[in-house]
């Protein structure tokens, strides 16, 4: 492939790709499933790589919480093309998407907590991010024995530069 990969918006053609990859994970555990309404009312939250007339590379999601947080959630990438920079690419598009809507903070919860370290986010204890757990985990059949690791990064008030 010669051409240079981005991130972009999803789009509607986007959501059963989106569906299917992230309930392939769901599926061996390592995220939580989404029935296809919620692809469709998050559609807008989610970034994804597919190259046009190619295979979803990549989707991830930015689900703002609050007036200074938002989660980056649901990041899935295809095993057959894993170690290519796309889970990179894909955060970074929402970190500077956070950047540009003025959020402080982000968050991810996660089982592989060192690929976001590479990315510049530290380990945290869940219950620092109160409105996640009251808004979202106390509903999941995991809580509150989940084992996923939140990590956080702060964000500079600086908006990145294009």
């Amino acid at each position: 492939m010669s051409e240079t990969l981005t991130a972009r918006k999803a789009e509607i053609g986007d959501a059963q790709a989106i569906h299917d990859l992230i309930n392939l994970y769901a599926q061996r555990g390592d995220m939580l499933p989404r029935t296809m309404g919620e692809v469709y009312e998050n559609l807008r939250d989610f970034v994804v790589v597919r190259p046009p007339g190619e295979q979803l590379m990549g989707c991830v999601a930015l689900h703002i919480v609050w007036n200074d947080l938002a989660e980056v959630k649901s990041l899935a990438v295809p095993e057959d093309v894993q170690t290519r920079g796309m889970g990179s690419l894909l955060v970074n598009a929402v970190v500077d998407e956070a950047r540009n809507l003025g959020l402080e903070r982000l968050f991810a919860l996660t089982y592989r907590p060192t690929f976001f370290e590479r990315l510049g986010f530290v380990q945290a204890d869940v219950m620092t991010l109160p409105r996640k757990v009251w808004n979202e985990c106390y509903r999941c059949p995991k809580f509150p024995s989940c084992n996923e690791i939140a990590l956080v990064k702060e964000l500079s008030s600086a908006v990145p530069s294009r």
